[in-house]
């Protein structure tokens, strides 16, 4: 489990002007990660964190040997560097790996399932053996601090053991017949390949929910990960192929890692060959892919945007609100799908909660996520800041009034884009607030009555998470009931990120609908049979149809 603890901090610590940050200097840097660079891969490394990378690949005893090359730079949100250089497959690539994938399906299928998930338990166990590692590359490329690093890694191994039970547990049915010595089932078989597609915010973690579920079900996996994150990727997805060619059952191409742009990942959602496409990121993605693998009449999971809100009432305990809010609002500066977007308070409360939470995200300790301290790292990119403020002078122009969210300067990182959190308080809930911004923005809005506040809860376009905070069960209840949230998670007394891999993941409206992992979700990997067996000496139809023939 990961931690994230708020406490005081000296006044010398506070964030003031841009210089009062705890300074982001190399030797910080370094001392925090193993630097040590295997001779043989000097030239992939670009810089101090390129040779970290090279030593964390040597490590975890991998090879970047046949991927580097000069297609795709890889830079790191910590201080903007280069951390190499890859080759990435091009679209003429891709029908060869979807035919190695359709071969790998046609063996795999027949393993048993208690076997199919021996090779998964292998995998999280060398997951397991390496998770220190595992968890600075991820926090290098990636930019989340060190303990949200290392809670991801934790969920890869999370949701390994899940498959590896649920390997024994891929039960169907037994239903009722109307006819007399009939025996009617419904059961579960290996769909086909699966086609992932994932986003650079957690960059370990989607895969491993949709990918270790297939294989215990029967699937071969190509996945397509961000090209923002791809030395995670490889990583991860070499472990996997490194326990796949130690174990008898598993064929060749089990798992495939295709580093390519949107084009490959169009071929994924366009290719016959595929049957299961699970896609993670934006709504505008979801959308094409889902249109494309829908026109084959292939199978699309989508887990897409989220503008998660959370309702504070007058009865909430306001320190665990407290707490709740500014972890969801700041985790992974701002960049969850299932981040908190949007505050509605309780008129009655809403001054005095806003002044407490704009004095306890000023207090965050922003700056590298390879300090353990830190509670809030980089953006992912430029990108990502220009649309930060986009957003922001946008909610200016319809009233709102911004706290924080300026750019901080930070001793060694030119070229990264460091944040303050923004606290917006809206007047009401107006286009910028309906639209979903990958930062750390969270807008304020207040209610009077609880009708009110499901009202502005519901009243977005998405549908992924959402909380309240209240002390009163009859709210709590209602908050819950067919009348309450319309999203896929709904929360009480627990901020809108976090999710555990027992449960359901995914929301509803333009969020895509999909369940990418958890619970049944695993149905999504299979094909369902009805089957009927009638083991009388007649032959009679279902609803009392008459059909008599004298036959000899």
């Amino acid at each position: 489990m990961s931690s994230f603890t708020i406490g005081k901090i000296p006044p010398k610590s506070l964030p003031g002007s841009t210089n009062s940050l705890a300074t982001l200097s190399t030797d910080i840097m370094m001392n925090a990660i193993d630097t040590s660079l295997p001779p043989q891969s000097a030239k992939a490394a670009q810089g101090a964190f390129g040779h970290a990378v090279a030593g964390l690949f040597g490590d975890l005893g991998l090879s970047l040997d046949g991927h580097l090359g000069s297609d795709l730079g890889v830079f790191s949100p910590i201080d903007g560097s280069e951390l190499t250089r890859l080759k990435m497959h091009q679209p003429a690539d891709m029908d060869a790996m979807v035919a190695n994938a359709q071969t790998a399906f046609l063996a795999w299928k027949q393993v048993p399932g208690p076997h199919r998930g021996e090779l998964v338990r292998r995998y999280g166990q060398l997951v397991r053996e390496h998770k220190e590692t595992l968890s600075r590359l991820l926090a290098i490329e990636n930019g989340k601090i060190l303990t949200e690093a290392r809670g991801e890694v934790q969920e890869v191994i999370d949701i390994c053991e899940y498959a590896v039970g649920l390997s024994r547990q891929l039960f169907g049915l037994t239903i009722a017949s109307e006819r007399a010595e009939h025996r009617l089932t419904e059961y579960w078989h290996p769909l086909g390949p699966l086609g992932l597609i994932s986003a650079f915010n957690f960059p370990a973690a989607v895969w491993a929910w949709g990918t270790t579920v297939a294989l215990v079900c029967g699937d071969s996996a190509i996945w397509k990960p961000s090209e923002k994150t791809p030395l995670t990727a490889l990583a991860f997805g070499k472990l996997l192929q490194k326990a796949a060619a130690d174990y008898e059952f598993a064929p060749d191409h089990l798992v495939q890692i295709a580093i390519g742009g949107a084009e490959c990942g169009g071929i994924i959602a366009d290719h016959p060959g595929v049957a299961i496409v699970s896609a993670t990121g934006s709504v505008r993605m979801g959308q094409d892919v889902g249109v494309r693998v829908q026109r084959r009449f292939g199978r699309a999971v989508l887990e897409l945007g989220g503008n998660n809100a959370a309702i504070v009432a007058p009865s909430a305990d306001v320190g665990l609100a407290l707490r709740g809010t500014v972890f969801a609002a700041t985790g992974t500066c701002g960049q969850r799908c299932t981040s908190l977007r949007r505050l509605i308070v309780h008129e009655s409360i809403r001054a005095d909660f806003v002044k407490r939470l704009i004095a306890t995200v000023d207090s965050l300790r922003i700056g590298s996520p390879l300090v353990d301290d830190t509670h809030v790292g980089p953006l992912i990119d430029k990108a990502a800041f220009d649309a930060m403020q986009r957003a922001l002078e946008q909610a200016r122009s319809e009233g709102g009034i911004v706290h924080g969210g300026e750019r901080i300067d930070v001793e060694g990182a030119a070229d990264a884009y460091y944040v303050r959190p923004a606290i917006v308080e809206m007047p009401g809930q107006s286009d910028i607030v309906r639209e979903e911004t990958f930062a750390p923005i969270l807008y304020v809005l207040s209610y009077t009555g609880l009708d009110e506040a499901i009202a502005l809860q519901n009243g977005v376009p998405q549908g992924l998470s959402s909380c309240i905070f209240t002390n009163d069960v009859r709210e709590a209840e209602r908050f819950q009931s067919a009348t309450g949230s319309d999203c896929g998670i709904v929360n009480v007394n627990i901020g809108t990120s976090g999710a555990e891999i027992g449960g359901a993941f995914g929301g509803e409206k333009v969020t895509g609908g999909g369940r990418v992992s958890g619970s049944d979700s695993w149905k999504n990997y299979m094909r369902r049979v009805t089957a009927t067996v009638n083991y009388s000496t007649s032959l009679p139809l279902a609803q009392g149809v008459k059909f008599d023939l004298d036959i000899d």
